[in-house]
């Protein structure tokens, strides 16, 4: 039986299933690897407090998740392709793991964050 997203446990095996499902996606594996080249042993705890901060409220994370988009962005264009498949993968990610209240909430947050970084990064193609 799946339980509800409870503590900074549960957010890293979130963070740490999703990433596996990124890395080895056609369409984003590249970007978070080569173009990024991300330290995974850097990069994941970031994203444990990023994610811990948004479902749980702790302020533990410290960072602008609009200019790394951006950057990555003048790498390669990003498009509207790269972020529908991580909004499905993580969602896929979160519905294989979790169910309840902080679930939901997670998936209503995550999906509004992408929005906006798409539409931010997206609009400054155009400019």
């Amino acid at each position: 039986m799946k339980t509800d997203i409870q503590g900074r446990k549960d957010i890293e095996l979130l963070v740490n299933t999703f990433y596996d499902k990124v890395l080895k996606d056609k369409k984003l594996a590249y970007i978070f690897a080569d173009l990024a080249a991300l330290n995974f042993s850097y990069h994941l705890p970031v994203m444990y407090d990023f994610w811990e901060n948004i479902i749980l409220r702790t302020g533990a994370y410290k960072g602008n998740p609009m200019h790394l988009h951006r950057h990555l962005h003048h790498l390669t264009p990003l498009n509207e392709g790269h972020f529908r498949q991580w909004n499905k993968l993580f969602v896929l990610t979160i519905d294989k793991l979790f169910e309840g209240n902080n679930a939901s909430v997670t998936i209503e947050r995550a999906l509004s964050i992408s929005a906006i970084l798409r539409e931010q990064v997206l609009a400054n193609r155009k400019n």
